[in-house]
């Protein structure tokens, strides 16, 4: 339940019993009243309660069972939390809810206010046709109280204020677009700044990719050095332990022959001695 004002029915007491708005159902009620804002030719002169009334015809359409009271205050609080996040800073408010959604309907209401503005100019019996818009982000929620209240005054208002209220709305289009303009080039900004560090990223990590390769291009050249001069050292005690053992054989053959020389001549002297 959204703090501010109750969701009830359309007799305008509190019922707690109604449940809470999903995201799905409010995006398809942003929907709704941005269909509605396409056709404001056809509801120039709608009251505001003949324009909840069809949001929430076209809610049930949808599947969605709301009243149009209902419908009306939970867009009061959806336009009262984007002014919020809106008008305090731009690049943050990208994280409220439903703030693409919102702001897609306002930049085409904006668009339609300057085209409706620009055809007020260009001729007097254009200017006839033109009646009230659908209404300004800072001052759609008062249009609307009023027009519950009185039903449709817009024609009974004296020349001079329509006059004053075209000229303030003209300015508020025109800081609508300058603020579009500026999230659109915040945004180009936040798109530019990712690129750039991505960029940085991809070189850093070259960078690191080649010092890890070149690193390991000279620890197996040492290892190969190594192994090598390991493998000389053992051919060299090899070939060194061969010539001692064959000394040693040397050796052992000639004491073997020295023994049996001297045994010979024992057994000659002996075999003298006994004839």
């Amino acid at each position: 339940m959204e703090a501010g004002c109750g969701e009830g029915g359309g007799g305008g007491g509190r019922d707690e019993r109604v449940p809470q708005w999903g995201a799905q159902e409010t995006r398809e009620l942003i929907a709704a009243r941005g269909e509605m804002e396409r056709e404001a030719a056809a509801a120039a002169g709608r009251s505001a309660k003949t324009l909840w009334e069809a949001v929430s015809a076209r809610l049930r359409e949808r599947g969605y069972r709301r009243t149009s009271e209902q419908c009306k205050c939970k867009w009061k609080n959806l336009v009262n939390r984007y002014k919020g996040k809106e008008t305090s800073d731009p690049e943050n408010g990208r994280q409220c809810p439903f703030f693409d959604e919102l702001h897609a309907v306002f930049t085409e209401r904006a668009r339609t206010m300057q085209q409706q503005l620009l055809e007020s100019e260009s001729g007097p019996s254009v200017k006839k046709k033109l009646k009230r818009p659908s209404g300004d982000l800072s001052s759609e929620e008062d249009s609307d109280d009023e027009e519950d209240g009185g039903g449709d005054s817009g024609d009974e208002k004296p020349i001079r204020s329509r006059k004053r209220k075209t000229a303030d709305k003209r300015q508020q289009s025109q800081r609508m677009a300058e603020k579009s303009r500026t999230g659109i080039s915040s945004l180009h900004e936040l798109l530019h700044d990712f690129l750039a560090q991505q960029q940085r990223m991809d070189i850093q990590w070259h960078e690191m990719m080649e010092r890890r390769s070149q690193e390991r291009l000279v620890f197996e050249q040492e290892w190969r050095h190594s192994m090598q001069k390991l493998e000389q050292e053992r051919l060299m005690l090899e070939h060194t332990w061969m010539e001692r053992e064959e000394q040693r054989r040397m050796r052992e053959e000639a004491r073997a022959e020295k023994r049996d020389a001297l045994l010979t001549t024992l057994l000659n002297k002996l075999s003298q001695e006994d004839l």
